[in-house]
């Protein structure tokens, strides 16, 4: 009877033997690199900041750094090396695990091959990143000028005045094209032998078995007739680079953490998790 009884006690306070979140092992700090833009910048600390946090509980030394939303490749990727360079002083450690969410693969992969720190990055891993670029940059631009001149004051307005940094928003699209990625880009950036690049790509809505956030619908669906499945904004064939893991369901909002239909059962932290004990597991 008195071992029921604090068997029932036991369950009723909870007091399991491990109560706190999993350790994850990594070899490596792990950097989380946001994408273009600064929707999901908005009173979340960052694009990734929340997902870093988590991570931070399992024992993760995560950061997720912010750099100018609206502006070019090289200019990114400057800003992320400084960034990188003070994690690697803080924590001691030679090199990081690079973990980037769209347009920020582009910046990672530009930073390690041209701005010297082959050496500093271990690994890369790719979420809906446009390895050859988006036909939605490529029709953003063929707007009426008017409309895209609107766009574009805003965009460098938020730039300039939020992150305090130059912005260029327009370059920053005309860089995110098909041809100026696979044309220029894709040769001028080659991979290094020494990190280890894996991808995962985002899918939803049209040809997919999830749903999509409302706003990308209409940009789901003419992106599929000229790219195949896509989140809204890459496709998975572009998306897909080096060591391809795979499919994930999410939308490229969902990705970061944001569901606008709250109905969609994939977590951004919990797959980021997996990812980084994947990296551990592989001695990254």
């Amino acid at each position: 009877m008195a071992k029921l009884t604090a068997t029932a006690i036991k369950r009723l306070a909870g007091l399991e033997a491990f109560p706190q979140p999993e350790f994850v092992r990594t070899r490596y700090p792990v950097v989380l690199m946001h994408g273009f833009g600064l929707l999901a910048f908005l009173a979340r600390g960052g694009h990734l900041h929340e997902e870093a946090m988590h991570l931070r509980l399992h024992g993760v030394a995560a950061f997720a750094p912010n750099v100018t939303p609206y502006h070019v490749i090289p200019e990114r990727a400057a800003m992320w090396k400084e960034r990188i360079d003070i994690i690697l002083s803080q924590t001691g450690a030679d090199k990081v695990n690079l973990i980037a969410h769209s347009m920020g693969g582009l910046d990672a992969r530009y930073l390690i091959t041209t701005l010297g720190m082959a050496d500093r990055v271990a690994s890369l891993s790719t979420i809906s990143t446009p390895h050859r670029g988006s036909s939605l940059a490529l029709m953003a631009l063929k707007q009426p000028e008017r409309l895209r001149e609107l766009v574009r004051n805003a965009a460098n307005w938020v730039g300039q005045n939020v992150m305090e940094v130059e912005a260029d928003f327009n370059a920053a699209l005309e860089s995110l094209t098909p041809r100026a990625v696979t044309n220029r880009f894709n040769r001028e950036v080659p991979d290094v032998e020494s990190v280890y690049y894996a991808s995962w790509a985002g899918s939803a809505g049209k040809g997919a078995l999830n749903s999509i956030n409302p706003l990308f619908r209409p940009f789901n669906a003419w992106l599929y007739g000229r790219e195949g499945v896509n989140d809204g904004i890459v496709s998975v064939a572009s998306a897909t680079w080096g060591d391809f893991r795979g499919q994930i369901e999410a939308d490229h909002l969902q990705q970061v953490g944001i569901d606008v239909l709250a109905g969609s059962s994939f977590s951004s932290k919990s797959f980021l998790t997996q990812l980084v004990t994947d990296l551990g597991a592989r001695g990254f």
